[in-house]
């Protein structure tokens, strides 16, 4: 199971790729643009801003509202064997038709009912099937009066009817699962700093899935999150409290009981999530540390600037869902201890710097109690990063920059497009010749062929080519030529006349 979850980990890191500069999109963009934050600062009002704000916002959010068919589309991409373009293809179609049978069949038997959002699970019970499909059939051979639609073609279509019978399992296994969600937060919303607790862990848990957006509206918009008299109104829902009061010229104190809902976040996602990817980064071996401080900055600051998290938490969730059940245990632990302080800030969009900066800091200590989150914070840190290297070391766990897969050894020579042609083709002889190939493909860094006797590989030729290592691995071997490992696949693919 660990293993499988490794390759769905190592899967998803081509989209997640995308989402630091998405996060920082919608981060900034929305946070300035917000209504409510404009009105609180004027100058933001600039309508020439105010354009700019709007289309970052927009750019960023369209990821972040796809991320699920994203998710699945690289799930197919990172597991097919071959042909991964169709994988794609098909993955993306069967998630559209899985949702669009769901939707089918609240119109007819709950119209007008709650919505079904399968979130993360719904991609991923797609993608997998999608992959063990096309796997499975991608060369099938059809009756000659069909035969257009055999081979790859086929995958697509076998999808489709998979794809509707997905859509009604979700639809008829979601709803209770949707009930017992909301059972939880009325519970939640009845016992105070214990109650806040679980609410900070449970949004944290349902995020893995991208499920939050199934609890948290029912404490920033409803009863659950509250009700208050400002300035002679009455006012629902934690979001709408704090907003109230934000707006009320004469309110003095603390804001109130709105913000037990959001003051929690601050800590985890300005110190608490950087900490941990400084703990990933020092936990990858010093010589390759270099090719990935890149990533693990950008997704850090990502968190700071905008508390965007989804960046962080990918890169462990999958490859150690414990340690994310570990993560999310201190994000309830961080909701508690601010409520206990009265740290009162609220937030539009997420618990980053911007947010931190306009609801906490430019509010003042007296209504806000900010100052409180910088010692937290400080502390989070600390503990996010030594929980972090404690853990991913104890129990070797692969997060970026840890896997074999990802040696950082690379041959540096300069090469042509012919020179790593004649290249693949003496590394084709020295697996045995064509007859002797039956798969080539590549990772990262390694080149994995497939190979109906790997007793006829000649290991020394590999490595004069340049390969750091051979390793046998079961009907075949794995080469290790850094970068230019995906080069040579795609060469000797074209050589050999083999489908990628």
């Amino acid at each position: 199971m660990f293993k499988l979850l490794q390759k769905i980990g190592k899967a998803f890191m081509l989209p997640i790729a995308i989402l630091p500069a998405a996060g920082l999109l919608l981060g900034v963009g929305g946070a300035l643009s917000n209504p409510t934050t404009v009105a609180t600062y004027p100058v933001l009002a600039n309508p020439v801003l105010q354009g700019i704000f709007q289309v970052m916002s927009a750019a960023g959010s369209t990821i972040f509202g796809n991320l699920a068919v994203l998710l699945c589309i690289g799930l197919c991409i990172g597991l097919a064997k071959r042909d991964k373009g169709t994988a794609a293809l098909a993955g993306f179609v069967g998630y559209l038709i899985m949702t669009a049978t769901i939707s089918a069949l609240l119109g007819i038997f709950n119209p007008g009912g709650n919505s079904i959002d399968t979130g993360v699970i719904g991609a991923i019970v797609i993608g997998m099937l999608t992959v063990y499909l096309h796997n499975k059939y991608h060369n099938i051979q059809l009756p000659q009066a069909l035969g257009f639609f055999g081979g790859s073609r086929f995958v697509p279509i076998v999808t489709s009817f998979v794809a509707i019978f997905v859509g009604a399992v979700f639809f008829i296994v979601w709803p209770p699962f949707q009930n017992m969600l909301i059972s939880t937060g009325e519970f939640i919303s009845k016992t105070g700093p214990v109650g806040t607790f679980f609410y900070g862990f449970l949004m944290r848990l349902c995020g893995a899935v991208g499920l939050h957006h199934m609890i948290y509206p029912m404490f920033w918009y409803t009863e659950l999150g509250g009700v208050e008299i400002v300035n002679g109104i009455e006012v629902v829902g934690a979001q709408k409290i704090f907003f109230a009061q934000l707006a009320d010229v004469n309110h003095v104190g603390l804001f109130t009981e709105g913000t037990r809902f959001f003051a929690g976040r601050f800590a985890t996602m300005i110190f608490g999530l950087p900490g941990a990817c400084l703990a990933m980064y020092h936990c990858v071996d010093a010589n390759k540390r270099k090719k990935f401080g890149g990533l693990f900055f950008g997704v850090a600051l990502t968190s700071i600037l905008t508390g965007i998290t989804e960046p962080i938490e990918f890169m462990f969730l999958f490859v150690n869902p414990l340690l994310y059940v570990i993560h999310a245990f201190l994000d309830g632990v961080s909701f508690f201890v601010a409520d206990i302080l009265n740290i009162s800030i609220g937030n539009t969009f997420s618990g980053g710097l911007i947010d931190f900066t306009l609801f906490g800091i430019l509010q003042g200590n007296a209504k806000t109690n900010w100052m409180l989150v910088i010692p937290v914070g400080i502390f989070w840190s600390f503990m996010y990063y030594f929980i972090f290297t404690f853990y991913i070391k104890k129990f070797n766990v692969m997060t970026p920059g840890r896997s074999d897969d990802e040696t950082g050894e690379e041959n540096t020579k300069i090469e042509t497009k012919e020179t790593l042609k004649e290249d693949a083709q003496k590394i084709i002889v020295a697996l045995g010749g064509k007859e002797n190939i039956e798969d080539v493909d590549a990772c990262i860094t390694r080149l994995r062929v497939s190979l109906k006797d790997a007793k006829l590989v000649d290991k020394s030729t590999l490595k004069a080519i340049g390969a750091t290592d051979v390793l046998d691995v079961g009907n075949g071997i794995q080469a290790i030529y850094g970068a230019k490992a995906i080069l040579y696949k795609n060469i000797i693919n074209d050589i050999l006349g083999l489908d990628d």
